[in-house]
Formats: C-alpha cells, structure tokens, sequence
C-alpha cells in the first residue's frame, strides 16, 4: 500500500523542512496535528513539518515550527514547489 501527500520539500535560509497539505479539521485539533507531524517523520527524515491548510478563500494557515510557520505565511503559497509524494507504506 502507498501513501499520497501534497506537500514541499524547501530549503531557505540554510533549514530544510517539509510541508505538507492537509484539512483544516487536522490543524483545528492541535493533538491531532502534532500526532500527524509526528507521523509524517518517516517520510520526510530529519526535516521539520509544517502543516499547511486552505480556507474557502484560498488562504493558507500553517502550523508546526514557529519561525518556518511566521516565514510561510509571509510569502506568497505560489512560491511554494508543491507535488504529490508517494511512499511505500
């Protein structure tokens, strides 16, 4: 079985971290987002994640790392490399 996240792998500022493109419920549920970080360890190693959600009006909320959540949210999400991951379960 395989896994398919949207997310990005970025590297600014000399940090390398993760995002990942989830449903706003997952980020609404600060125990459920964390869990949900935490599982996401495995597929992308050594990185922070970042979660990122999409309102009705197509702007974005991030949450995980502080400082790479602040970064985020300053920069347009078409700057973003977005793909779609897949992982071998």
């Amino acid at each position: 079985m395989s896994i398919k996240v949207n997310g990005a792998v970025v590297r600014e500022q000399g940090i390398t971290f993760a995002i990942v493109l989830v449903k706003q419920h997952v980020v609404d549920n600060r125990a459920g987002a964390d869990d949900f970080i935490a599982s996401c360890g495995s597929l992308f190693p050594g990185m922070p994640i970042v979660l990122a959600t999409q309102d009705h009006r197509g702007c974005f909320t991030y949450y995980g790392r502080e400082d790479i959540s602040r970064f985020l949210a300053s920069i347009a999400p078409s700057r973003i490399p977005w793909r779609e991951y897949t992982f071998a379960d």
